[in-house]
């Protein structure tokens, strides 16, 4: 046994990653049979594994390294991943909280610090100073659960970071006030370096994100260019005199606009730090807790229960008390105090500082008992964090299926992306993404059509290339996706052929980046698409990533809500605006914007949604002037006999050469077919062309007792 013993510690690197992999790889197992959260498992096995617990790992460099990359990922995500529009709606929501989150903590935690543990009134304001702040420990669990969104999650991370800010502060003034520096000098110095911190962050990094992802599409160098972005930012806030947690929560709200939450380059974000940093920090926190000192006597035990008990207590009160005069659900007000409770590697840092820290009478302002005890807090803490948090996720879970939903799970949804240049495949992948409901669960379909000539194997193999390259971008975003190759005589009726077969609902295709003038302007193929296809079409050229867009500005036609497809490809954009998290102009008549307002205000009430008048159709090109590069310009059109069809239409192209000339632009023939069932053809009679003009007048006829039906009831409901 002796000579077994003499293997542990484990100090060699190799080792000590592979046993934390396998911590990594068994504790959501194990803990998952047990009904517990998994983050309380990883910190149980860091107690076992490290020297307080079964002495089986050195708490090396790594642990150390990793450790705090774990602590700035969950920050980094939690305002990463936050709804920017609920935020903004929620600002006074969140002030409140986050003051009551501070302030009930920490008058109660400095009363019993002087009261019940006899501390001096420092050791007792560092005490308030640590119990007031938190760390968001639990958060991964929200994520797991898809809770991002949810008004208490959004709270719970905005009111974390304003207590934590407030509790940085007064530990500063703690500091300055021990070392005789608290002079007026010192917070001019200390404002001014956290003007300049937050002035750099919020002018120069917007500018050079937009840049960089324009011009380098790589995966690995997009998320590199992340990762420095975020200790940028954390090594900033520290000289600033700031926690570097506080400069990572800081760089996810600057980066938050950049990174749409379908994308490919947030879903390895989040793989790499839920697979490797976050666990290795639960763990290294683990490995610092001496469970044994709750065995050690009584004094131990009454500074961990009065620290835990009134801290936790604080927390609470302020928890419910802000659930409660905002009018939220009791399981809104378990969230809130489950993601508020858990105190780390915040708690942690505030207590090294308290260590070099001395009482007037020389003496260190924290005791050995006061330090155990905080340690010790650390597990309790993360332990009732985690359980509460994942109940109440549970019950917001339950809750919101329990709740009738608005979406519609009979939407025939199904979007086709036709692809041909390697170049702008990705792009197009990438709108669909935006566009489609993840909820239906359903593949994208991307077509490649070759023409079948002489050249035809060739085409298909740089076909299947690009497909290839479509399907690793949608799969990196974890988004199903079918492809083919299609040989075909002629290009436009291979894509409708493959629009049968796969009962797409809509087409999303590339226009040809090269400037042309009329009639060549819809390209070599498009108008034989759309003219021979009643199903909506998208028309796309992009000049830049959508996730570099600061507006989307559309153009939309009078009588645009009596097409059948009007509420498609207003859903479609809606969503795309919604992930892209960037503003939208709506231009058109009153009555029609109208319509807009109330789809996007009932479906889609996080769209930041203005609108502008335009009369007529004729003032399109006015609409120039006010396109930026960075801004997506948007033409809802008609096609010929429709009702929102009008002559001034074909002029399109010849305006959008000269007037949008190298502006991103989507052309939108709205749906023909709809959700209207009621829309009826005759049937094909047989043989003559006088019954062939029977037909053509009948489904004129139906097709405008159809629309003049939905105009009255649209009257009807004025």
């Amino acid at each position: 046994m002796a000579h077994l013993s003499s293997y542990f510690p484990i100090t060699d690197p190799t080792l000590i990653f592979f046993v934390v992999l396998l911590i990594i790889l068994f504790a959501p197992i194990i803990m998952g049979k047990l009904r517990i959260p998994h983050i309380i498992g990883m910190v149980l096995a860091g107690v076992a594994v490290g020297k307080y617990g079964f002495n089986i790992l050195a708490r090396d460099a790594s642990f150390e390294l990793f450790g705090r990359v774990g602590l700035y990922y969950i920050m980094f995500l939690a305002s990463l991943e936050m709804d920017m529009e609920g935020l903004r709606r929620n600002k006074w929501r969140t002030l409140v909280f986050g003051l009551l989150t501070f302030i009930l903590p920490f008058v109660i935690t400095y009363l019993m610090g002087i009261s019940l543990l006899a501390y001096t009134p420092f050791a007792a304001l560092l005490l308030g100073c640590i119990m007031s702040s938190n760390t968001l420990v639990s958060y991964p669990i929200v994520a797991r659960y898809g809770l991002q969104q949810k008004p208490s999650v959004i709270l719970s991370v905005g009111s974390t970071m304003l207590s934590l800010l407030i509790a940085l502060i007064v530990l500063a003034t703690l500091v300055a006030s021990a070392s005789g520096n608290a002079t007026a000098g010192f917070w001019l110095l200390f404002i001014g370096k956290a003007m300049l911190y937050v002035a750099i962050m919020l002018t120069l990094v917007p500018r050079l994100t937009r840049w960089f992802l324009r011009r380098y599409s790589d995966a690995v160098m997009q998320f590199i260019f992340v990762m420095a972005i975020l200790f940028l930012s954390a090594a900033l806030a520290e000289v600033v005199g700031l926690e570097g947690i506080f400069g990572a929560f800081f760089a996810g709200l600057v980066l938050n606009r950049y990174i749409p939450h379908v994308s490919p380059l947030m879903n390895r974000i989040e793989f790499i730090g839920n697979a490797i940093f976050i666990p290795y920090f639960l763990i290294g926190v683990g490995m610092l807790i001496n469970v044994r000192l709750l065995f050690g006597g009584g004094a131990i035990l009454w500074v961990v229960g009065c620290i835990v008990v009134f801290g936790t207590l604080g927390k609470a009160l302020a928890a419910y008390t802000a659930a409660g005069l905002f009018r939220l659900p009791r399981s809104s007000g378990h969230m809130m105090f489950g993601l508020t409770s858990a105190h780390a590697a915040g708690a942690i840092a505030m207590v090294i500082v308290g260590m070099g820290m001395r009482t007037p009478g020389g003496s260190p302002l924290i005791d050995e008992n006061m330090l155990n005890g905080i340690v010790i807090m650390i597990l309790f803490t993360c332990i009732i964090s985690s359980l509460v948090t994942d109940w109440a996720a549970q019950r917001i879970t339950l809750r919101d299926r329990l709740m009738p939903s608005e979406d519609h799970t009979d939407d025939d949804e199904k979007i086709l992306v036709p692809v041909k240049y390697k170049e702008y495949a990705n792009s197009l992948i990438s709108m669909a993404i935006m566009a489609r409901n993840p909820k239906l669960h359903r593949p994208i379909v991307a077509l490649n059509v070759v023409y079948d000539d002489d050249n035809m194997r060739r085409n298909q193999k740089e076909g299947t290339d690009i497909l290839r390259q479509v399907e690793q971008y949608a799969a990196a975003a974890d988004v199903p996706i079918q492809t083919q190759v299609r040989v075909a005589a002629n290009i436009a009726n291979g894509i409708k052929h493959a629009f049968k077969e796969f009962q797409a609902s809509e087409i999303l295709i590339g226009m040809h980046m090269h400037e042309q003038v009329s009639p060549k302007f819809w390209g070599q193929f498009h108008q034989s698409l759309f003219n021979g296809l009643n199903r909506q079409i998208f028309m796309a050229r992009l000049y830049h990533p959508l996730n570099t867009l600061r507006r989307i500005q559309v153009a939309v036609p009078s009588r645009a809500q009596y097409e059948p497809g009007f509420y498609r490809w207003l859903e479609r954009l809606s969503r795309i605006a919604e992930n892209l998290e960037c503003r939208v102009q709506f231009n058109g008549r009153m009555d029609t914007l109208q319509m807009v307002n109330q789809f996007v205000q009932n479906r889609h009430p996080n769209v930041r949604a203005v609108y502008v008048e335009m009369p007529h159709w004729n003032e399109l090109p006015k609409l120039a002037s006010t396109i930026a590069d960075d801004h997506l310009f948007v033409v809802v059109t008609a096609r010929k006999g429709t009702v929102s069809y009008k002559t001034a239409m074909e002029r399109l192209p010849e305006e959008l050469t000269k007037y949008f000339n190298g502006k991103n632009l989507v052309i939108i023939f709205p749906d023909q077919y709809g959700d209207d069932k009621s829309t009826m053809t005759f049937a094909q009679p047989q043989h003559t062309e006088e019954t062939s003009a029977y037909v053509v007048f009948g489904n004129w006829l139906m097709r405008h007792l159809t629309i003049l039906k939905r105009y009255i009831n649209h009257k009807s409901h004025d």
